[in-house]
């Protein structure tokens, strides 16, 4: 069963699978229910497509509000009805008087977190206001954090838990612009989205600093498709919004989003 299951995902992904293969057959075996940490996009997608499959569990997905984009699941059996406030997660605001606290960026606060030991895993998503920065966390560690995090980048900082229910969070924004590329490869589109040479992309890719839909790419010939999501180190992330066809001079027109 699971060889059958590998086809439809990556040589690369099949660790992940087998851990949700895993959550799915205790759960349904053993009737009991399955706490996951913090899933990104394309893992929540793995675990979906395989639950979906079985009729003998269910799952609910929940980050701590609506558009989330990193989600803790909690895996029943069918039989079971799940909640939201049923998964663990809550919400830490990180303040400081200090002029420099609005220069810090989401990964100085994420490298801060994770400097005191904590998995990635266990964070989800970071929202940097005005006034302070409140990220979600795993229940379970958040005691830990609220009482070791004293300094975020050498600015000292305070920090606070707070109710779910003051969670501000920050609605995607997008910069979006229109490339033509000659085709639909991984590094075509990058070239003209990062504008740089194809020739000085190829080492960023080829050394793991691509990811594409959350997952490492180092293929450079990789065909993406509408709305597929590409980050690479040191540029930021952007998105394939849509395909808007083919120029009279047979190349392909597209419509990207960088994340601002």
């Amino acid at each position: 069963m699971k060889t059958s299951i590998y086809e439809h995902f990556h040589a690369d992904e099949r660790t992940f699978v087998d851990k949700v293969f895993d959550w799915i057959t205790r759960t349904e075996e053993r009737h009991i229910t399955k706490l996951t940490d913090f899933l990104d996009p394309r893992q929540a997608y793995i675990l979906e497509t395989m639950i979906n499959s079985n009729l003998n569990v269910q799952h609910l997905l929940f980050g701590g509000y609506e558009d989330a984009e990193r989600k803790r699941a909690l895996i029943v059996p069918d039989y079971m009805m799940t909640q939201k406030d049923e998964i663990p997660i809550q919400v830490l605001s990180i303040r400081s008087d200090d002029d420099k606290f609005s220069k810090l960026n989401h990964g100085d606060f994420l490298g801060a977190i994770l400097g005191l030991g904590i998995k990635r895993e266990k964070i989800g998503d970071l929202h940097l206001l005005k006034d302070q920065c409140q990220c979600i966390v795993a229940e379970e560690i958040i005691d830990y954090v609220n009482l070791h995090l004293h300094q975020v980048h050498r600015v000292h900082v305070s920090t606070d838990i707070v109710p779910l229910v003051q969670l501000k969070p920050i609605p995607v924004e997008m910069d979006e612009s229109f490339i033509t590329i000659p085709s639909l490869r991984l590094d075509s589109i990058i070239s003209d989205a990062v504008k740089m040479s194809r020739s000085k992309i190829l080492p960023f890719i080829k050394t793991g600093k691509c990811k594409v839909n959350w997952k490492v790419e180092e293929d450079p010939s990789k065909v993406l498709n509408e709305g597929d999501v590409i980050s690479l180190k040191g540029f930021g992330r952007f998105k394939i919004i849509s395909i808007e066809g083919k120029t009279k001079k047979g190349n392909i027109r597209l419509k990207i989003g960088k994340y601002i």
